[in-house]
């Protein structure tokens, strides 16, 4: 059971942090963190997980769909200084933006802070500040 549930995590850090679009290279990506698993296996746990493909084809956890869907209808930009990401959206929409923010408990955010259109996203580290920049790029469709 603890390694379906260590498989599990790291599937959830790296749909979070890359595009997968496919069981064969989420297979690929969790062999190269060290686990030795089969397709069908990773297809039970995108079942027990909930993972969506998103239209573009991009698997995201259920848990970051609402997310999701804020951050690519009102987030203009998304830019870091090294554990400070600031989040810039649409007029009068970025406290809603950040409750999503806050309610996908995203690993390593320390908090945030929102205004009429900015949110301030503070992590942990400057890592945890460019896997967050790069998750929610990835979220809004940019590349």
């Amino acid at each position: 059971m603890k390694k379906r549930s260590s498989r599990q995590e790291a599937i959830r850090d790296i749909v979070r942090a890359k595009e997968i679009r496919t069981q064969r290279v989420l297979v690929e990506e969790l062999r190269a963190a060290g686990f030795d698993c089969t397709q069908a296996t990773v297809s039970r746990d995108i079942a027990d997980m909930g993972l969506r493909k998103l239209p573009e084809g991009v698997y995201v956890l259920a848990e970051d769909q609402h997310l999701q869907h804020m951050v690519s209808q009102l987030v203009v930009g998304v830019s870091r200084a090294d554990n400070l990401v600031i989040i810039k959206a649409q007029p009068g929409t970025a406290s809603g933006i950040a409750a999503a923010v806050d309610d996908a408990e995203l690993p390593h955010i320390v908090g945030s802070l929102a205004g009429d259109d900015t949110i301030l996203v503070i992590t942990r580290t400057g890592e945890d500040g460019a896997q967050l920049e790069g998750m929610l790029n990835k979220l809004r469709n940019v590349r």
